[in-house]
């Protein structure tokens, strides 16, 4: 059932929330997602946080175990995993279809147990789009702005914001607010003007044909990888920027009591990722700058009935020093009239 409070009640209502909140919050000169709490100044009108909320599921750093040994003996400590609830409130569409694709690296077996503990525990209030970024393309990928996949949904008309919650998570978070009944049409009439705006940014008609597991050899052999590739630093901004990122690597810590174990992010873009004894097995950036893309691009939808592993959320137009990402690539490589 459609709800509607005003927009200047909305900190009151994540101060009611029992629980742990996470929200975009100013961080220095960034917008956030961090655990909310009151004086924090909320940004719920930062249409792309400059960090995602992937951190809160897949941190960029988490210790997974302690172990000592003592002659014979080892003694070993797991993490213990998320067992309180918590809301993450504000996020949109584009960053809750890239907990759908972490969803499928993370869930499959073998099951990352830190990651599903995380995701049991969470209840997702999402808040639809309604000004876009130049940069946002995220239609292509079959990401609805104007309707996230939530438990609750949001959106802002005038100086309301109307509600709908759609899972049993959902109904016992909002049943805690106080709102009134919604004026009937407001929020069709925001969703059409959502897709209006989305209709005419200069990335909406992407064309994605070719990009799929029928087309791999043709893509990964293009001979345009080198020159998409020339001017990449490999400083993988792009990765630590992406909703969708999820390599990682697990070291060991001296403590100087014992050996923390603990993971953290790492990027296809970097000339030791994966590095062995034997080297690397992409040691050129020709070949990891082509990863990245196929990646996102091929090998992911060819794996998981067609889903790509990107989610159009501009981020990486944004934050590449040298004006490189994931649309040049379609353009360059794609099929259609629409990348030319």
């Amino acid at each position: 059932m459609m709800r509607q409070f005003p927009a200047n009640q909305v900190k009151k209502i994540i101060e009611s929330i029992p629980c742990a909140v996470y929200a975009p919050v100013e961080d220095g000169a960034m917008v956030v997602f961090e655990r909310y709490q009151d004086g924090m100044e909320l940004r719920l009108d930062k249409i792309c946080t400059d960090k995602t909320p992937k951190d809160i599921l897949f941190p960029q750093w988490e210790n997974l175990m302690h172990f000592r040994v003592e002659g014979k003996t080892i003694e070993l400590s797991e993490q213990q995993r998320c067992e309180e609830d918590y809301v993450l409130f504000g996020v949109r569409a584009c960053d809750i279809q890239a907990f759908k694709v972490l969803d499928r690296v993370f869930l499959s077996d073998p099951v990352d147990t830190y990651y599903a503990a995380r995701r049991e525990h969470g209840t997702i209030v999402a808040l639809a789009c309604g000004d876009p970024k130049e940069t946002c393309f995220c239609k292509n990928f079959g990401v609805d702005p104007a309707q996230p996949d939530a438990d609750v949904v949001l959106w802002l008309a005038g100086d309301d914001y109307y509600c709908e919650a759609y899972t049993d998570k959902g109904r016992a978070l909002m049943s805690t607010w106080e709102t009134r009944d919604a004026e009937e049409g407001v929020v069709e009439w925001v969703k059409g003007e959502i897709a209006k705006k989305y209709d005419a940014l200069p990335f909406a008609k992407l064309n994605l044909k070719g990009f799929d597991g029928d087309h791999l050899m043709e893509k990964f052999n293009s001979p345009k990888w080198k020159k998409l590739s020339m001017a990449c630093l490999g400083c993988g901004s792009c990765t630590f920027a992406c909703p969708t990122c999820q390599c990682y690597d697990i070291r060991d810590y001296d403590t100087g009591n014992g050996i923390q174990r603990y993971r953290c992010w790492d990027s296809c873009m970097y000339s030791d990722f994966t590095l062995m004894a034997h080297g690397t097995n992409r040691p050129t950036q020709v070949e990891r700058y082509r990863q990245r893309f196929m990646h996102k691009l091929v090998y992911f939808p060819s794996r998981n009935e067609g889903m790509y592993s990107c989610v159009g959320c501009g981020r990486c137009i944004e934050k590449c020093p040298m004006n490189l990402n994931i649309v040049k690539v379609i353009k360059a490589l794609g099929e259609g009239e629409n990348n030319d």
